[in-house]
């Protein structure tokens, strides 16, 4: 096979490659998520859906706005008829499945709003993951009552 042949299989060979590279879904994703407005200065709640496209498990590590001045990972913990909020570093999204953050489970607690939050408008959050991956949703903000989607 002469040079040029070469060179231009080559060149088709790559191109297939990274299309097909660059036609791969990301393996994170998140879907459904809002944010409980509660009064004045008061902790508001994030809930969202975390989804994991791909064959290992993947742990959402951290969430970020420009919104607030922090956002943490938060689980409740009942013990009886009480129950606690715990700060956790990191939560695994499992291979090929979802991981809700719901009222009464895992959220995002953000603190320190730079503006009044609105109903009916939308925020958004950055989500990041132990892979690198970095997802951004926009987030719905609901009503102080609100206990679901």
């Amino acid at each position: 096979m002469n040079t040029s042949r070469q060179l231009l299989l080559a060149a088709l060979l790559c191109g297939a490659s990274f299309q097909a590279f660059a036609a791969t879904p990301a393996p994170a994703s998140v879907s459904d998520c809002w944010i409980r407005a509660l009064p004045g200065d008061l902790p508001k709640g994030g809930y969202f859906k975390a989804h994991n496209a791909g064959d290992q498990p993947v742990n959402l590590i951290g969430i970020s706005s420009n919104a607030f001045g922090m956002a943490m990972l938060h689980q409740t913990q009942s013990q009886g008829s009480t129950s606690s909020m715990a700060m956790v570093e990191q939560v695994a999204v499992p291979a090929h499945g979802t991981l809700v953050f719901a009222p009464g489970n895992y959220h995002v607690m953000l603190e320190e709003p730079k503006q009044t939050l609105k109903v009916g408008s939308s925020i958004p959050l950055t989500f990041s993951f132990s892979n690198g991956q970095k997802v951004t949703a926009s987030c719905a903000v609901k009503s102080a009552g609100t206990m679901g989607q």
